[in-house]
């Protein structure tokens, strides 16, 4: 169950997702396709009801398992991209290479370039490169592709495409269609 602003968002949702799988999340806008991306990575209080990780690191929460990409793309735009990305690798506690993740988004060239400078896309694409950088088996993805042209939307679902081959998990929410395989909808209803 899931309340936001004194009011109920949804209640009585039930899924899940296996190994390799990917579940999109569609319906209107404020059905609750971000709030439930958001109990998920633990940045929002869960009103009733459990969320399990089967599988995980059991000494591990699920957000501490998951890379949550929202809305905002977090960087601080003073520093250079390859700063900023780092900057995510060290908190975050990943072995990855900087420059190679840069160059896995096509932002390789990139990489001593302050952030503030990027275009919409372009801050998009650093944000993603956390997905490559850092080895987490749940993908959560609010509007993944937003601020994407179509090459970097290819890039994106090839990432997708990897991160469910190996066994990663996907939970995205989208008003679009995402061409992967093993994916399956969950429709959340608007309120009115």
């Amino acid at each position: 169950m899931c309340w936001r602003g004194g009011r109920e968002v949804f209640r009585g949702i039930c899924f899940a997702v296996a190994s390799g799988e990917g579940l999109l999340l569609t319906g209107r806008n404020g059905a609750g396709k971000s709030s439930l991306l958001r109990m998920i990575a633990g940045l929002l209080r869960i009103a009733g009801g459990r969320l399990e990780l089967t599988g995980g690191a059991i000494d591990r929460e699920i957000a501490e398992q998951a890379h949550y990409l929202g809305h905002l793309d977090a960087f601080k735009p003073s520093l250079t991209v390859g700063e900023n990305l780092s900057f995510w690798i060290d908190y975050l506690g990943g072995q990855g290479h900087p420059q190679l993740a840069l160059e896995a988004v096509g932002l390789g060239s990139l990489t001593h370039l302050p952030a503030g400078y990027l275009s919409a896309g372009q801050k998009r694409r650093l944000s993603l490169a956390r997905l490559v950088a850092i080895d987490r088996p749940l993908w959560l993805l609010d509007e993944p592709t937003s601020a994407l042209d179509a090459t970097a939307q290819t890039m994106l679902l090839d990432l997708m495409r990897k991160h469910l081959a190996a066994g990663g998990l996907v939970v995205a929410a989208t008003h679009q269609q995402l061409d992967l395989q093993n994916v399956r909808e969950l429709r959340l209803g608007a309120a009115a």
